[in-house]
């Protein structure tokens, strides 16, 4: 929730320096500012982050290494590793291009532009924050589904060729992204099994950052040699190829909770 804040806060903080006259390069001057701010703020606090040097027998038991085999082998494992690749490349393309979309193909001017984008990670600030509240009551696969519902209605409302559609579809989009990342990494001790979690999450993150490094260049690329009116599209393949692979890993592990 507070990463979104930040989040949100950056293109604003650029569209803010626009409009009021000033050169792109002074948004990150304010942005590097701040930054240099939170660096001395968290040199001070260093006494603060002592770490405890015992663990418990019991987590020790719990956690165990398993080969990358063995954890690719996982009931589940191969469906889940791409869902979180399209989760990141969902929540990545949207932020770094919603701008590029809103001015080349939707005519908005720059400034607003930049102020319609920080709605996206608003989204996903105020959903992670309810989510905090209400994740306990509906469990982390309701939360999972409604957030791919939610994302896929924004993308429709991004097709809607009226301007001030866009905004909502981002506000939705990053609604929807908000509980989906928390919520799958969550229940992975649940889908895994305890002493299998450190390997497998290890893979879920490699497999996230895969999709954040290739999937906006990938749409850069469509962008530049098709259209950049793919934008909405591209993001409705990312979230329907998401709910696919998670609906495939809960039937895997549900199949195979019932064999044992």
């Amino acid at each position: 929730c507070f990463w979104g804040i930040g989040a949100t806060a950056g293109p604003y903080i650029m569209g803010l320096c626009l409009t009021q006259g000033l050169r792109w390069n002074a948004g990150y001057q304010v942005i590097g500012f701040i930054q240099i701010v939170l660096v001395i703020c968290l040199i001070f606090s260093l006494p603060l982050w002592k770490t405890k040097s015992n663990t418990s027998e019991t987590s020790e038991k719990k956690s165990q290494r398993v080969s990358l085999k063995q954890a690719i082998q996982l009931p589940g494992a191969k469906p889940i590793l791409i869902a979180f690749f399209c989760y990141c490349a969902l929540e990545n393309t949207a932020g770094l291009w919603a701008s590029s979309y809103l001015v080349l193909f939707q005519g908005t001017d720059p400034e607003t532009a930049a102020k319609w984008v920080a709605l996206f990670y608003l989204g996903i600030t105020a959903g992670r924050f309810a989510c905090g509240f209400i994740t306990n009551k509906l469990g982390d696969k309701k939360m999972v589904r409604y957030g791919q519902m939610v994302a896929l209605a924004g993308t429709f409302f991004l097709l809607i060729p009226y301007k001030y559609f866009i905004p909502a579809g981002l506000v939705l989009v990053g609604l929807g992204c908000a509980p989906i990342y928390p919520s799958l990494l969550h229940e992975t001790p649940e889908n895994f099994g305890a002493e299998n979690s450190q390997s497998i999450m290890g893979l879920q993150m490699a497999s996230a950052y895969v999709g954040i490094t290739f999937m906006p260049p990938v749409f850069g690329f469509l962008a530049e040699h098709i259209n950049v009116r793919l934008y909405p599209y591209y993001l409705m393949f990312l979230v329907i190829l998401m709910f696919i692979m998670v609906e495939m890993m809960n039937r895997m592990r549900f199949r195979k909770m019932k064999s044992t």
